[in-house]
């Protein structure tokens, strides 16, 4: 099962938009999906539950704390076994045990990033956290950072620039500040089940996350000057950036999502 944790501890970054349009995509190319909404908001479930009966369906998880939950009591807790592609709508401020068991169950981890200084500060400190707490450094998932909520006039920030050159993280996509993906949630929707002609300029955007989803290296920056960039997907762990991170040597605790059932089909 192709798992894709959407997360980013900064709240307003985009998660749930990212989430939806992979979803729909993914779903519109035959493959079984689901969407395990870990958020208490349950923005990610509240579009599955305005989606048209008649285009491609998708499973809708909730994992979120039951005190956040109340009004989406009735989805479904559980995976099934047949999901071919899951995606994981993180919540904001996700932390301990949590972040490390989400960490653990995923094949590729997307960060959404507003390429605004406050938003990219932010990032930075939550990057530290996904290694230090999280377990990333020990894992085998891939990690990336999508720009998103960018408007045209300001489509390069040196900021996000040198923070993803010094980690040698790669940038796939810049994700515009949109009203179609505002109409597209409305209805139910990802870019790519509404008209063709009419979301040409979104669908492409994210293009590029798709090849890096289905195992192309090559990796175009689109903040760069109009340069490509090519090369390897680049793993933290092999970079050296994060040598000094270690863990601090305690065992870690049995997961607390695992205990509750909710990922029981994920292993």
């Amino acid at each position: 099962m192709r798992t894709i944790l959407v997360i980013n501890s900064k709240g307003g970054a985009g998660k749930t938009t990212v989430s939806t349009n992979l979803a729909g995509y993914y779903a519109k190319q035959k493959s079984r999906t689901a969407i395990l909404d870990c958020d208490p908001q349950g923005s990610s479930l509240q579009w599955l539950q305005q989606r048209p009966a008649h285009i491609e369906s998708i499973h809708g998880a909730n994992a979120a704390p039951p005190k956040g939950a109340a009004p989406l009591s009735s989805i479904k807790t559980w995976i099934p076994q047949n999901t071919e592609t899951l995606i994981i709508d993180a919540p904001a401020g996700v932390k301990g045990l949590q972040l490390q068991e989400l960490v653990r169950r995923s094949t590729f981890i997307l960060i959404p990033v507003a390429p605004s200084p406050i938003d990219i500060h932010a990032t930075t400190d939550f990057v530290k956290d996904l290694f230090l707490i999280g377990g990333a450094r020990n894992s085998k998932a891939k990690i990336a950072i999508v720009a998103n909520r960018v408007r045209n006039s300001s489509p390069v920030y040196e900021p996000l620039e040198r923070f993803l050159t010094a980690l040698k993280l790669p940038l796939l996509a810049r994700i515009s500040d949109s009203e179609t993906y505002i109409r597209a949630s409305e209805q139910g929707l990802s870019v790519f089940e509404m008209e063709e002609v009419a979301t040409l300029a979104e669908r492409q955007e994210f293009m590029p996350i798709f090849r890096w989803l289905e195992g192309q290296v090559t990796v175009s920056h689109p903040t760069s000057q109009e340069a490509d960039i090519s090369g390897k997907v680049v793993h933290f762990e092999k970079t050296g950036k994060f040598a000094s991170l270690r863990a601090n040597g305690k065992t870690l605790l049995s997961s607390i999502l695992s205990a509750t059932g909710k990922f029981k089909n994920l292993s």
